[in-house]
C-alpha cells in the first residue's frame, strides 16, 4: 500500500527536476558569444622593458599616457605626447606598475606591467 504512493513521489520528484534542468539549458547554445581569439585586439603598442627602464613603442602617435604603481601612487602623468614612443624609469621597489595609454585617435587601452630584478 505505501509503493504505489512512494513510486508517485519519485515520479513527481524526477519529471520536476527533468523540468527544471532542462529550462536551466540554453536550446541555442552560444550564437552571440566570442572566441577569446575573436575578443582580444591586436594593441596598436609594445612595451619594451630592460630592468627598470621601460620603453612603449606604439604604430599611432601617443596623447597620454598615465603610470601608477600597485599601491596607487602615480608616478608618470604626461599629455599632449604626441610621439610614437615613450620612455620612463620605475621607482625602486616597484615590482608591478599599471599603464593607461590614449592614443591620437581616443582609444584607451590598460596594461599590467611586471618587473623582475
Amino acid at each position: 500500500m505505501m509503493y504505489p504512493v512512494i513510486r508517485k513521489f519519485a515520479v513527481i520528484a524526477f519529471l520536476s527536476c527533468l523540468v527544471v534542468s532542462s529550462m536551466a539549458q540554453d536550446p541555442g547554445g552560444p550564437k552571440n558569444k566570442l572566441s577569446s581569439a575573436e575578443k582580444t585586439e591586436n594593441k596598436p603598442f609594445r612595451v619594451l622593458t630592460n630592468g627598470k627602464q621601460i620603453t612603449i613603442q606604439s604604430n599611432k602617435n601617443i596623447s597620454k599616457i598615465i603610470v601608477w604603481t600597485s599601491g596607487g601612487n602615480r608616478f608618470v602623468e604626461q599629455s599632449n605626447i604626441e610621439t610614437s614612443s615613450y620612455n620612463f624609469t620605475i621607482p625602486a621597489k616597484e615590482k608591478l606598475v599599471f599603464m593607461m595609454l590614449e592614443l591620437h585617435d581616443g582609444k584607451r587601452f590598460t596594461e599590467k606591467i611586471g618587473i623582475q630584478q
